[in-house]
C-alpha cells in the first residue's frame, strides 16, 4: 500500500526490505497461552495479528479464547487487520505509539486482569511494565521475530552511492536498525549525502537518531497513509 500511494503521486519507488518476518523459535509459549483465558488481548502491530491468525488457523486452537476476550490494538492498521479476521478492537488510541496504547488502557484495565500480549520477540517493553504498574496480570509472548533482510544491500548501495534516492523511509524502529545494519558506521554518513529520511513516527525517529540520521520528515498521523502524503507535501515545492 506505501509504495502504491506514493507512485499514485508520481514518485518512483525502489522497495527494498531491510526485515523479514519469521516464526518465533518456538510455537510452544504462544500455544499455550491462547489456550488460556485472558480478560485483554492487546496486539501491537499488524504483524503480531497475522502471525496469531496463523498459528490459530494451523492449530485450530485459540480462537474461541480470543472471541471471549476484550481486544486492544495500537493503530488503525491493526485494527483493520483484526476486523479483516472477524474480531473488533475495542481500543484504539489516537497516538499509535504504545504510550498512548497505555494511556488508552489505563481507565479500563482492572487489578488483576489477564492481559495476553503477543509481539515481537524484539520489542520495547513499555506495555508490559505499565499495565503491570495497573495491578494487570501480563503474559508476554513472541508470535513473530524479525531478522535483516541482506538480499538487496548491494542494489541498496550502489542506488544511494549513484544519488538515484532522494529519500530514504524508515516505517518501525527494527527497519532503521536493519538499514543501519547493512552499512558500516564510516560509509552511511556519505550514503545518506543530500538523502531526506523519513520516519513513521517518534519512536522510529528517535532510533534513527541513536544511529546517527537526522530526520526530515514525521507525520502527525503515526500510519503509512500519513508518512506518505507527508512525503508527497515535503517535495510538493520541488515539483512546483
Amino acid at each position: 500500500m506505501f509504495a502504491a500511494l506514493l507512485e499514485a503521486a508520481g514518485a518512483r519507488v525502489m522497495l527494498v526490505p531491510t526485515i523479514a518476518i519469521e516464526p518465533p523459535d518456538s510455537w510452544a509459549p504462544l500455544d499455550a497461552a491462547l489456550a488460556e483465558e485472558h480478560d485483554w488481548v492487546v496486539f501491537t502491530s499488524v504483524n503480531g495479528v497475522a502471525m496469531v491468525r496463523r498459528r490459530v488457523e494451523a492449530t485450530g486452537l485459540g480462537r474461541a479464547s480470543l472471541e471471549r476476550s476484550r481486544l486492544a490494538a495500537i493503530g488503525p492498521a491493526t485494527a483493520g487487520a483484526l476486523a479483516d479476521w472477524g474480531l473488533t478492537a475495542e481500543v484504539v488510541p489516537g497516538e499509535y505509539v504504545a504510550e498512548g496504547l497505555l494511556a488508552r488502557l489505563r481507565p479500563v484495565i482492572a487489578k488483576g486482569d489477564r492481559v495476553l500480549l503477543p509481539r515481537a520477540a524484539e520489542t520495547r517493553d513499555v506495555l508490559a511494565r505499565g499495565l503491570t504498574a495497573y495491578g494487570a496480570r501480563v503474559t508476554e509472548v513472541a508470535a513473530y521475530r524479525t531478522r535483516p533482510a541482506t538480499e538487496h544491500a548491494g542494489g541498496l548501495r550502489e542506488a544511494l552511492g549513484q544519488g538515484r534516492v532522494d529519500v530514504v523511509t524508515f516505517t518501525s524502529s527494527s527497519t532503521v536498525r536493519s538499514f543501519c545494519a547493512l552499512f558500516g558506521e564510516a560509509e552511511l554518513p556519505q550514503l545518506l549525502r543530500g538523502v531526506t529520511v523519513a520516519c513513521i513516527g517518534p519512536i522510529t525517529r528517535a532510533t534513527a537518531q541513536g544511529r546517527g540520521l537526522a530526520t526530515q520528515i514525521v507525520p502527525e498521523d503515526y500510519t503509512i497513509p500519513a508518512l506518505a502524503r507527508a512525503i508527497v507535501t515535503h517535495f510538493e515545492p520541488a515539483r512546483s
